[in-house]
């Protein structure tokens, strides 16, 4: 039996909304999109969906006592939680910079959280 699916697009400025008809995990068609990033967009979105994940780390000796961080790349929407569970005991020692690598592989995902601001 298809399912159908409709997501606003964030994949450029326009929002479409873009609609998908599922069928298992096999799409069987995406509509409404004006751009490839559309189409791409509902592709992940429907079925591997994943996201950036920004947050704080807390910082020893620092000028502020967090930093920013993020993924450096998009994680899978599952992990969110483990992500945010490891950024929670991350403790770093001052300085801290920008690109900075805080962790080489967050939450088992293969991604690097890297510093997103200076401490």
């Amino acid at each position: 039996m298809s399912e159908k699916i409709s997501l606003t697009c964030i994949g450029c400025p326009l929002g479409c909304t873009v609609n998908v008809v599922k069928s298992g995990n096999t799409i069987e068609s995406i509509s409404g999109n004006t751009c490839k990033r559309g189409y791409d967009y509902a592709q992940t979105e429907v079925l591997a969906p994943v996201r950036t994940v920004t947050s704080t780390v807390r910082v020893n000796g620092g000028r502020n006592p967090v930093v920013a961080v993020k993924t450096e790349a998009p994680i899978p929407k599952g992990k969110i939680k483990d992500c945010m569970k490891a950024i929670y005991n991350i403790k770093v020692n001052a300085p801290v910079a920008i690109g900075d690598v805080i962790c080489d592989n967050i939450a088992d995902t293969g991604v690097r959280l890297v510093a997103s601001a200076n401490d």
